[in-house]
């Protein structure tokens, strides 16, 4: 098996890197995080300029290895586009269920000229229902958290058929009720209510397995922000202990600081290679959900070691709104509790005990 990146991967991520790092340092994100929208116009389109918005959409062209190789870069910049929830992951389960009218509307979203948003999760107690009118759907119910939900122009909504099953619908977000809020990480998302509101059925039959596809493509984007968030919280540590001076000396010459530090590394490296195996096992086809709890559940533990250490080895300064470290643990924390936290899936794999002979912690 080949773990090295192609040439033309290898210049996708050297695109994205120079991309964002023009656009964006610690101070210049602060200012456009602290915007209504919470991200740049101007860096989406760029974004799109450079094909990364249609990544994954015709799996011939690129796939979720590219995708890895972007949102590493996206999580090492902490850049704070939606790339992941208003472009390939809800643009993905078009592209796989969608009917080739449907399919065209990607066009414009590789374009950065729509954006959309999956909305999936609901509150406790909640269910979202479907209901047909002749030749028309409505639907009914509460979706929240909807990431990328205060700014999208199209919704891919999940809701419960008459028969009993799961489909999905495509809602014009203008027909719904919006409640925009910004997470304590930066981002920006809604609660979306919707009140006998018209849809359009996206595929045909049940769509459990095409939601599934989708969370696990979506969490294994997630995974690789991840890494990139912490490859550069551990590279800031350990700048700031090769500078930092205490009696007299730099922090890294206190051998319990520099052990500290390389057991991040360790963390990092175990995320890393979990990370790889979520993306080649669905570029393979494997759209398996217990690979993917598997890889999540070693970053959400990866990601808490890292972003607490990064936070304690820095001090009180790891803690000030003005120094990126504490930006990056907070991501981190929200990554981990995207799509399931890690005990959600340490349950997924509980489930799946029963299937092995041997069972070692």
């Amino acid at each position: 098996m080949d773990f090295q990146f192609s040439d033309e991967q290898i210049l996708l991520r050297d695109t994205t890197r120079d991309l964002l790092a023009r656009s964006y340092d610690p101070e210049s994100r602060l200012k456009v995080v602290d915007t209504e929208l919470g991200w740049s116009r101007e860096v989406w389109g760029q974004l799109a300029d450079t094909g990364i918005l249609g990544l994954g959409f015709d799996p011939e062209e690129a796939g979720q290895i590219e995708i890895m190789v972007v949102l590493t870069e996206i999580g090492r910049r902490l850049a704070p586009e939606p790339l992941i929830h208003a472009a390939l992951g809800p643009g993905a389960i078009i592209a796989e269920v969608g009917s080739d009218a449907q399919k065209k509307q990607l066009e414009e979203v590789a374009a950065g000229q729509k954006l959309l948003a999956f909305a999936h999760l609901e509150p406790r107690g909640n269910s979202t229902t479907a209901v047909r009118q002749d030749d028309s759907w409505t639907l009914s119910g509460r979706k929240n958290p909807v990431l990328a939900g205060d700014c999208a122009d199209t919704l891919v909504v999940s809701a419960a058929l008459p028969d009993g099953k799961t489909g999905l619908f495509l809602v014009d977000a203008q027909a719904v009720s919006r409640h925009p809020y910004r997470t304590f990480d930066g981002q920006r998302g809604a609660q979306i209510d919707l009140d006998h509101t018209p849809a359009e059925p996206l595929g045909e039959g049940d769509a459990a397995s095409a939601i599934t596809n989708a969370v696990i493509r979506i969490q294994s984007a997630l995974c690789a922000e991840a890494v990139g968030a912490m490859e550069e919280a551990l590279r800031l540590t350990t700048d700031y202990l090769k500078t930092r001076k205490q009696f007299g000396v730099t922090l890294n010459k206190f051998q319990t600081l520099t052990q500290r530090a390389a057991d991040m590394y360790v963390s990092l490296e175990l995320a890393r290679s979990m990370s790889l195996y979520a993306a080649m096992s669905i570029a393979d086809g494997n759209l398996d959900p217990v690979i993917a709890a598997r890889a999540k559940l070693q970053i959400g533990r990866s990601g808490r070691h890292i972003g607490q250490e990064a936070i304690q080895l820095h001090g009180g300064i790891g803690m000030t709104a003005e120094y990126p470290v504490g930006h990056y643990a907070a991501r981190l924390t929200a990554i981990e509790h995207t799509l399931g936290s890690s005990q959600d899936q340490l349950h997924v794999l509980m489930d799946q005990v029963g299937d092995y002979e041997v069972v070692t912690l």
